[in-house]
């Protein structure tokens, strides 16, 4: 029998990669005191690292709002150009 991969929440993830930022404990010590794989320990560390500018960009100016909006009208952009193809096509084959 297989088991179920465990899911872990988003408030974990930074505790783990916290303790393992602070350095008083080796990779594997954290990983055991959080039942955890070493590599997972590490993996979220670096996650953390990457993504740490983010935290405090774009508080004042807006600009990952309206990158976020573009990629939304984008994407609602392509859903109704293959809305129409689809109607297109089916269509098509009714006649």
């Amino acid at each position: 029998m297989s088991r179920k991969r465990r899911q872990y929440t988003s408030d974990f993830k930074p505790k783990v990669a916290l303790a393992a930022l602070k350095g008083d404990q080796t990779t594997s010590e954290i990983a055991a005191r959080f039942e955890i794989h070493p590599t997972m320990v590490s993996q979220w560390k670096r996650e953390l690292l990457d993504n740490a500018t983010g935290v405090f960009e774009g508080k004042g100016d807006g600009k990952a709002a309206q990158k976020t909006q573009e990629e939304i009208d984008t994407l609602y952009r392509e859903i109704g150009k293959l809305t129409m193809e689809r109607d297109f096509l089916l269509r098509r084959l009714d006649h």
